[in-house]
C-alpha cells in the first residue's frame, strides 16, 4: 500500500514500556474491478501495562477491522501495512498463522469477540470449552482446569447452572458472557474486547466492564472497542475516537468526558448525542469507506467546515486530527457537556464557515 505521509509516532505510553505499540496500521480490502476499501488508515497508539484504552466510534468506522488485524483474523483480500509490537513477541501484523495460533492468540492476546456465536464451538458445552482452553493454555491438570473454568464463568457473570449447555441453547447475552469467560480464562497479558457489552442489560454491562477493568491490573492491558460511551467512561484511562478509518482524537478519559471535553467536532458530537447530554444527533451519515472524500472525511457533516477541510487531510497533532479543533479550556463553571470556543486554523484556506 502506498502512503502519502510517514506514520505518526505512537501516542500514549512510552514505546519502550508499552504493552502494545501500534505504528502506522493501515488495512484496505481489494474488491472487484480494482476497487479498494480503506477500512483503517495510519493508526498509531501505545497501550501501557495496567491501562485501559477505549476505542470508540460509529458502526463501520474500522474499529473491529483494527482488532481483527491485530489478531491475524482478516480475510484473504485484506492488505495490511504498519507494525504492532508486543514486548516479547512477534510483530502481530507480519506474523504467520502458525505463530499467531500457537504463540499469540489466547496466550499473549485474548479476545472477547463481537460475534460470540462464531467463536464458540457448537458441539461442545461451555464447561468443556472453558476447561479445554485452560488446559491448552496453561497445561494444568483436569481438577485445576475445572476450578479455573468455574472462576472464569463467575467473573463473566455466566450462571454455573448453564455451563453444561451448548452454544445454540444460549441467548445472545449468555453467549456474550460465555465468550467473555473464554477470553478471561487464560489471563493473557493483553485483552482485546470487541463490543463486550452487546446484548447485556445495564447491570450486567457494569459487571462485565468492571471485570474487564480488573483484568488490566497486575500489569495487564485492555483495549476495549465499543460504541457504549457510558461503559468507556466507567473504566477507560484514555479514549481514542475513530472516524472513517482514522483516529481523529485520543485523550485522557478525564479530559474527554469532563471539562474541557473533546477537541474534535466529531468526538464532541458523539458526546452531545447522548440522552444525558444535549441529545443532539450528528447531522448526515458517515462516508462509505470505499468512496472517501478528499480532505477531512468529517467535513461534509461538520458545521465548522472551511476550504482547507475539503482539500487537506488533517494530521493528528497533540491528540487531535482537525484543522479547527475546539479549545482545551471550558468556560468557568461549565459542565462536561459545555461547548467551548474554537482555535484558529492549523493550515491555510480560510476560517471556519
Amino acid at each position: 500500500m502506498a502512503g502519502k505521509a510517514q506514520p505518526a509516532s505512537p501516542i500514549g505510553a512510552d514505546a519502550v514500556s508499552a504493552l502494545l505499540s501500534v505504528t502506522g496500521l493501515s488495512v484496505r480490502f481489494r474488491m472487484r474491478q480494482g476497487r479498494h476499501i480503506h477500512a483503517v488508515t495510519e493508526v498509531s497508539f501505545d497501550l501501557a501495562a495496567g491501562e485501559c484504552l477505549a476505542l470508540v466510534g460509529e458502526s463501520g468506522c474500522g474499529k473491529s477491522v483494527l482488532a481483527a488485524a491485530l489478531l491475524g483474523l482478516l480475510p484473504g483480500n485484506a492488505q495490511v501495512r504498519g507494525a504492532a509490537l508486543l514486548p516479547q513477541g512477534p510483530d502481530l501484523l507480519s506474523a504467520d498463522e502458525t505463530t499467531m495460533a500457537k504463540a499469540v492468540r489466547g496466550r499473549q492476546v485474548g479476545l472477547v469477540p463481537q460475534s460470540p456465536a462464531a467463536h464458540l464451538t457448537p458441539v461442545r458445552t461451555v464447561r468443556a470449552q472453558l476447561e479445554e482452553t485452560v488446559r491448552e493454555l496453561t497445561g494444568v491438570r483436569r481438577a485445576e482446569a475445572r476450578t479455573a473454568a468455574l472462576e472464569a464463568a463467575e467473573r463473566a457473570a455466566f450462571p454455573a447452572d448453564h455451563l453444561d449447555r451448548h452454544p445454540h441453547q444460549l441467548s445472545g447475552g449468555l453467549a456474550q458472557r460465555a465468550a467473555t469467560a473464554l477470553a478471561l480464562v487464560g489471563d493473557a497479558p493483553l485483552l482485546i474486547a470487541d463490543e463486550p457489552t452487546t446484548g447485556l442489560d445495564r447491570d450486567l454491562v457494569e459487571h462485565t466492564v468492571d471485570e474487564l477493568r480488573r483484568h488490566a491490573e497486575d500489569g495487564r492491558g485492555l483495549l476495549m472497542i465499543t460504541h457504549d460511551l457510558a461503559a468507556a467512561e466507567r473504566i477507560a484511562d484514555r479514549v481514542a475516537v475513530m472516524y472513517a478509518g482514522r483516529v481523529v482524537e485520543i485523550a485522557s478519559a478525564a479530559d474527554f468526558f469532563g471539562p474541557p471535553g473533546p477537541r474534535h467536532p466529531y468526538a464532541r458530537g458523539l458526546l452531545n448525542a447522548l440522552p444525558e447530554r444535549e441529545f443532539t444527533p450528528i447531522p448526515g451519515n458517515p462516508p462509505e469507506l470505499g468512496a472517501l472524500p478528499d480532505g477531512c472525511a468529517f467535513a461534509p457533516r461538520c458545521t465548522r467546515v472551511a476550504k482547507a477541510c475539503r482539500t487537506d487531510t488533517p494530521a493528528l497533532v497533540e491528540g487531535t486530527a482537525c484543522h479547527f479543533p475546539l479549545e482545551r479550556t471550558a468556560p468557568a463553571g461549565a459542565g462536561a457537556g459545555a461547548t467551548a470556543g474554537m482555535t484558529g486554523p492549523r493550515v491555510g484556506g480560510g476560517g471556519p464557515r
